[in-house]
């Protein structure tokens, strides 16, 4: 019994168990992704012309962006009181808009109902701060791998929770609004308890190499299994029953990383007295603390840079023992001046910086406007990707809405796996993985822009794994370039230059140059109807939009973005050559 005891205390306090939980609840923090399924009941409900639901759309992106509220209270707050925070703003938001849509409460105006879109949609930042947050503490030699596969879940869960939408088979398209405001709170409310820091550092093993082969397994399947079951729905009438054993074998491949805690606590040697003796000694010895100078101590990090690689790989009690040796002489070294212990007169990039020390680092900035022209230019394509494939003449918009997000899940996969290599492997900056993906998108923009027969899926293809790679690359980098400790803060800021970049691009020069040629084209097919339709339309305000056709629509848009793309490039390798010192101290010895 008392084993059991032992057992069970370690599978709830398993760093992969809390991983496993934020990797269910990332898939709730891609509803924003849903916005182009809801929009035409939305459109059609409230008698709502395009350019009010585009403000709409942007509303949706800053609610999914906005997170400096969800960062400061992650800081503050238990984890599960921010995540539960975050499942009644998305219950409120998204409810409020069933409720209206379906008639069951009067209208209210536009700017009201961007706000609900904003508080509904601004709950995803709750969900993705928490998740981050915690499984980077819990991961701290990971980071790459666990932002790429949580980021990763959120880019597909608009496909999961399409897929489950499908099964509720409903003539009331409202209903997957309900579903968008209910079915995330439940799956919060019952995950929420178990995201936090449980000491993952302590919990080291020999076999996290092949967990992490196993989650990476499980995610290219589970992207195969998607893009196979979108394509059968699409091309073949299939039944209900089938789809409901879709579904089932969806939510199998999202329940099998369980096994991973699972078999670890079955297998977890238990520790004996004589470790806990060890253990409740270092702590009494903990050199740590200076007992005559309260404000000095021996920071975490020297620790961790002077211990060596195989130290993580040795039996627990082996490995207490030597640690607390290191810890031991790195306290004799520096009472006798060998070793300068930090003073904390001002954090240096790899040490903890607070949100207004970081705004004053240039680092910061060229990290924030590489994301914002590389991410903004991404985004520009997801909001226009309707309109893009409709000029190239495909009538299936929806199948590439659906690849753009398998391949931006694969991309924030790849970014967190092959970035890590670079961190690990070479000890170089992770940056030089974000130089290389921005040049891909640049790539795809290009290829957008010529129109060549396959273009849509080529650029769907390398768009979405650049943009996708943004959101494994970026926040790893933070973390190990600014820190852990205010890490919510720094993450939600560094978001915001995704709709901001969207704003620029996508508001103003991808819809003026399309307006512009859509003009041109009506004006050569009927130009005495279009004066005259000109005039209507300016006397009674109708808004109505025109029609672009062809690869001209989004030639000149797409040539800009690329060029955008090669100049977030270059800010991405001006990064590495200020970092290659930092991460060279930071990941250099660990090798050797």
């Amino acid at each position: 019994m008392v084993h059991l005891k032992e057992r069970l205390n370690f599978f709830f306090n398993s760093r992969w168990l809390v991983f496993v939980a934020a990797m269910w609840i990332q898939t709730c923090a891609g509803i924003g992704y849903l916005f182009g399924s809801i929009s035409p009941i939305i459109k059609s409900s409230l008698n709502y012309n395009q350019k009010q639901v585009a403000r709409l759309g942007v509303a949706k992106d800053l609610g999914d962006s906005v997170g400096f509220l969800a960062g400061t209270l992650c800081e503050i707050l238990p984890l599960w009181a921010a995540l539960l925070v975050g499942a009644i703003q998305n219950f409120i938001g998204y409810g409020w808009v069933w409720l209206i849509v379906t008639g069951r409460t009067s209208p209210l105006p536009l700017w009201v109902m961007c706000i609900l879109i904003f508080v509904g949609t601004n709950g995803e930042t709750y969900f993705n701060t928490a998740a981050l947050v915690s499984c980077v503490q819990n991961f701290p030699k990971s980071r790459g791998p666990v932002v790429g596969i949580l980021k990763g879940f959120a880019g597909l869960g608009g496909a999961i929770l399409t897929q489950i939408y499908a099964v509720i088979h409903s003539p009331d398209h409202a209903s997957l609004i309900f579903m968008i405001a209910v079915g995330p709170a439940m799956v919060i409310i019952a995950l929420m308890f178990l995201i936090r820091p449980v000491g993952g550092h302590r919990q080291v093993r020999p076999s996290d190499g092949l967990s992490f082969s196993f989650i990476y397994s499980i995610c290219l399947l589970l992207a195969s299994y998607l893009m196979g079951v979108m394509l059968v729905e699409d091309f073949i009438d299939v039944s209900h029953n089938v789809i409901i054993i879709f579904t089932a074998i969806l939510f199998s491949l999202l329940i099998i990383p369980i096994v991973i805690p699972i078999s670890l606590s079955s297998t977890q040697e238990l520790r004996v007295p004589e470790e806990e003796a060890l253990l409740s000694e270092s702590r009494k010895q903990d050199p740590g603390k200076s007992e005559h100078d309260g404000g000095q101590e021996i920071i975490f990090s020297e620790v961790e840079e002077e211990k060596p690689k195989d130290v993580d790989l040795l039996p627990a009690l082996e490995r207490q023992k030597r640690i607390a040796q290191l810890q031991v002489r790195l306290a004799q070294a520096a009472a006798e001046g060998a070793v300068r212990i930090k003073r904390r007169r001002g954090p240096r990039r790899g040490e903890d910086f607070t949100l207004v020390q970081a705004l004053i680092k240039a680092d910061f900035w060229l990290m924030f406007f590489s994301m914002l022209l590389g991410s903004g230019s991404g985004l520009t394509v997801i909001d226009n990707l309707g309109q893009m494939s409709q000029s190239l003449g495909y009538e299936n918009t929806h199948v590439f809405v659906s690849l753009i997000s398998i391949w931006n899940f694969l991309g924030r996969i790849g970014g967190g796996y092959f970035s890590e290599i670079i961190v690990r492997d070479n000890a170089y900056p992770r940056h030089t993985a974000m130089a290389v993906a921005q040049v891909i998108m640049a790539f795809g923009h290009f290829i957008f822009a010529m129109g060549w027969p396959g273009a849509m899926y080529i650029g769907t293809l390398l768009v979405g794994l650049g943009y996708g790679a943004h959101w494994a690359i970026v926040p790893a980098a933070a973390s190990e370039l600014f820190g852990l400790r205010n890490f919510g803060a720094l993450y939600n800021f560094l978001t915001l230059a995704n709709p901001a970049g969207s704003l620029v691009f996508s508001g103003l020069i991808a819809s003026s140059i399309y307006d512009m040629e859509a003009e041109k084209q009506a004006q050569q097919r009927h130009p005495r109807q279009l004066n005259l339709a000109s005039v209507l339309t300016s006397f009674l305000n109708t808004d109505e939009p025109l029609k672009c056709e062809g690869a001209i629509c989004f030639f000149l848009t797409s040539l800009i973005m690329s060029g955008l793309c090669i100049i977030a490039a270059i800010l991405s390798t001006i990064l590495v050559y200020r970092t290659k010192t930092v991460y060279a101290n930071m990941y250099g010895k660990s090798r050797t």
